[in-house]
């Protein structure tokens, strides 16, 4: 099974007033359609870009805009699904700070499909920005969403960077993992981008990177935003002559560093569906073995240790 994937590199912009934002929002998708893309996806944090339309008092107060940007979702909502139902794609939405219950923000992304389709994944495990300066904290679990291109996870920025997120994502069983992500260096996108790549090689599925690139020092929330668009995938040949075609770095397509634009690729699926079944290694099925083997050499450890 063959899919049409694009993952953004998504410049910030300054938006004078809602209709610019939208206007801006939807050539920017159709840029990825043209390309021939069935799924797109947005960064991390990239509808802070509303921030702009708030009063200026509120640019640098990061606290104070996580209720005054909840006004703008149900506009939000409303054009990411009407742009995903107009061009019969599946389109992952810039996550933003939902208030998930009163005073409870969360950092949630929405997945919108072409027949109407609405989903959501919040972050699970968030920075220390998020948390101690921002308040923004951890939603509700993990989720896989069933689409007519496959079994699809997100793995919001640095939740990539903890295995068991996406390796319980794997076991229900996805096969593509999506992870927006907002960086403000270099040291956080190559963080994320190392966490990507290794959720791909121990999973045996693809992985979107997508980032926020934003040169803002008129907001302190976003003021910088470094990345580059990427698609990785197992670093395995597969056992048959002449091998899969899959690269032998895990690399399928990587974009320039902070070059804004989508980075388009066609995925085979039955390709990691016959790694997972036969392929060189078996990741998959060895994990459980692996987490066994730990968790006895922590017990031999253990036991090893001199008594005082």
């Amino acid at each position: 099974m063959s899919i049409r994937v694009a993952a953004s590199a998504y410049p910030c912009q300054r938006p004078a007033h809602w209709d610019e934002y939208a206007a801006a929002l939807e050539r920017f998708v159709a840029q990825g359609v043209a390309e021939g893309a069935q799924l797109l996806m947005l960064p991390e944090y990239a509808s802070l870009e509303l921030v702009a339309l708030l009063p200026p008092a509120l640019w640098d107060d990061v606290r104070a805009q996580l209720p005054a940007l909840q006004p703008f979702l149900p506009g939000f909502l409303d054009l990411h699904a009407r742009l995903a139902r107009h061009h019969r794609v599946y389109l992952l939405a810039a996550s933003l700070p939902v208030e998930a219950a009163p005073g409870h923000y969360v950092n949630r992304a929405y997945l919108f499909g072409p027949h109407g389709e609405r989903w959501q994944q919040d972050k699970q495990v968030m920075t220390r920005f998020e948390r101690e300066e921002w308040g923004v904290e951890g939603g509700e679990g993990l989720h896989v969403f069933d689409t007519e291109l496959g079994r699809v996870g997100v793995n919001i920025c640095y939740d990539a960077e903890f295995p068991a997120l996406a390796r319980a994502q794997a076991e229900a069983g996805m096969e593509l993992l999506l992870v927006p992500s907002f960086t403000s260096a270099a040291h956080g996108y190559h963080r994320v981008r190392v966490g990507s790549m290794a959720r791909a090689l121990e999973n045996q599925l693809y992985v979107l990177h997508a980032p926020f690139l934003a040169d803002a020092p008129w907001t302190y929330a976003i003021e910088t935003a470094v990345g580059a668009a990427a698609i990785y995938a197992p670093s395995d040949p597969g056992t048959l002559p002449g091998g899969n075609g899959l690269p032998a770095d895990g690399v399928l397509a990587l974009g320039s560093m902070n070059a804004p634009g989508w980075l388009t690729h066609t995925l085979d699926l039955s390709l990691t569906r016959e790694l997972r079944r036969d392929g060189q290694v078996l990741n998959t099925r060895d994990h459980d073995r692996a987490v066994a083997g730990a968790a006895a050499g922590a017990a031999v450890q253990a036991a090893r240790r001199p008594v005082v």
